[in-house]
């Protein structure tokens, strides 16, 4: 699912918001709700599994297409994609498998841009997953050929492929799991508790339709210090006590965990992040 910006109005959001729109949703909860069971409907199409990238005709906007420039792309370390997140204040990046990077990355211009922009820009493609570890999809970020910042475009971040209820993955959840909206945040997380599983949903109203890892039995939610952020929350909130998880709120001091990681550091952070967990996971978290 990617974003669109209405460049008349300035209204923005994801598929979900146009769902919201579209049918007259006043909660986010039942726009997910139609998602999920439009989602449910039989599929004509081989299961994922079935299918070798290589061979088949990719269709815009796939799956497919999604893994096929996942694998086209090259390990962040030493790239474009890694000074970026150093002016991030994100440097624990060796064996992300979830993270990579391509040198010119196609960009479809929307509505709000400038004419003549250029098609393509350096970008940072992540993984996105569903709990069994199969890739449905990617996130891309689109960056300044100086990596110094994003791309100057209305839109630098994109989804591409199934996003809805999956995530960016770092390590693998054996009980507790934290999970946040955008993936500087998780890695600024990951910055300051490296051995904590994380999970990126991509944006807030895929936060608030994550789907649960089976034998989850605490579930932290690194939140941003916003509307959306609040919503996705509540939602999360509610639906974790319905299933049984126990659900704790990670609260940054500043607008997100990335603004605190830069204005605090990576031990300040560490500090604040260990206040706020359950003490049975202080010492199997904490930073090494």
């Amino acid at each position: 699912m990617g974003n669109w910006v209405d460049a008349a109005t300035g209204e923005h959001g994801d598929l979900l918001d146009l769902i919201r729109l579209n049918r007259g949703h006043a909660r986010l909860a039942d726009a997910i709700n139609e998602a999920r069971q439009f989602l449910l409907l039989p599929r004509t199409v081989s299961p994922v599994v079935a299918v070798d990238a290589r061979t088949q005709r990719a269709a815009a906007g796939s799956p497919v297409a999604a893994r096929r420039l996942f694998a086209a792309s090259r390990p962040v370390c030493g790239t474009l994609g890694a000074l970026y997140l150093r002016e991030r204040g994100i440097t624990r990046i060796h064996g992300l498998a979830a993270l990579r990077f391509h040198p010119r990355c196609f960009y479809r211009p929307a509505a709000a841009d400038i004419p003549g922009i250029p098609q393509a820009f350096p970008a940072l493609v992540a993984s996105v997953t569903g709990n069994r570890g199969v890739q449905t999809g990617i996130h891309r970020t689109w960056l300044d050929p100086s990596g110094k910042s994003k791309a100057a475009v209305a839109s630098p971040r994109r989804a591409l492929g199934d996003i809805l209820g999956h995530a960016i993955r770092f390590g693998a959840c054996n009980g507790v799991l934290a999970v946040g909206e955008g993936l500087e945040t998780m890695l600024s997380l990951r910055e300051a508790l490296p051995a904590m599983p994380l999970a990126a949903a991509t944006s807030s109203s895929h936060l608030a339709a994550f789907s649960f890892p089976r034998g989850l039995v605490r579930l932290y939610v690194a939140r941003d210090r916003d509307a959306a952020g609040d919503t996705a929350l509540a939602i999360l909130s509610d639906r974790a006590h319905e299933a049984g998880i126990a659900l704790m709120p990670l609260t940054p001091t500043f607008g997100d965990f990335n603004d605190d990681l830069l204005q605090t550091g990576r031990t300040q952070l560490a500090n604040q992040l260990l206040g706020q967990i359950h003490p049975d996971d202080r010492a199997r978290f904490s930073a090494s």
